[in-house]
């Protein structure tokens, strides 16, 4: 995959043929670990995976919070001030191989956290963020969630300028609804427990 920052990634799969972001939010984190095999030797992507240094104390970061289960940092290439990244201190390369206890975790802390940043920096709000797999922008194949600090009239996205068209209640959204729910019935009675539709 060619070195591109992640917000241009982004921008491209929210507006396909849009000019890219300016250079200066732009992002070069890149992971040495294969892009090709995400259930491949845990073993190598952990030993080659930037955040797993990180939570060895081999690479540098600034930490913000810290517990059993998961890590969080400021992004080291941010796309603005206080942007942090929530992280799993084992390694998972995608959000599907990610335990739910763990993405529990590690969704717990975002109000807190969240709510911390945008208090020290005077953000109005926040982005959550998950890129799930090479094609939604996700460069580093351990899982991670993004807190990205807001301001108002920030111009963060270029698609915020865009008008979003409202859901047609037509054969085709039915369909969708029907196959999403044909998915969700095949997941084990553990994890889909106390889920009505």
């Amino acid at each position: 995959m060619e070195s591109r920052s992640r917000l241009s990634i982004i921008c491209s799969h929210l507006l396909p043929g849009s000019p890219s972001p300016p250079s200066r939010l732009s992002s070069s984190i890149t992971s040495s670990a294969s892009i090709n095999d995400a259930a491949g030797d845990t073993r190598n992507h952990q030993l080659d995976c930037v955040f797993c240094r990180i939570v060895r104390g081999e690479s540098p970061a600034f930490k913000l919070y810290e517990d059993e289960t998961c890590l969080c940092i400021l992004d080291s290439s941010p796309l603005s001030p206080g942007h942090s990244l929530i992280i799993p201190k084992s390694h998972f390369s995608c959000l599907e191989a990610t335990p739910p206890s763990v993405v529990a975790a590690m969704c717990s802390k975002v109000p807190s956290i969240g709510n911390a940043i945008m208090k020290a920096n005077g953000s109005d709000s926040f982005n959550l963020l998950v890129n799930n797999g090479a094609a939604a922008g996700q460069v580093i194949f351990h899982t991670h969630i993004h807190i990205i600090p807001r301001k108002a009239r920030d111009c963060l996205w270029t698609t915020e300028s865009l008008r979003r068209r409202p859901l047609n209640f037509d054969q085709e959204a039915s369909q969708l609804v029907n196959r999403v729910r044909e998915q969700l019935s095949s997941i084990s009675p553990e994890d889909g427990k106390d889920s009505r539709i």
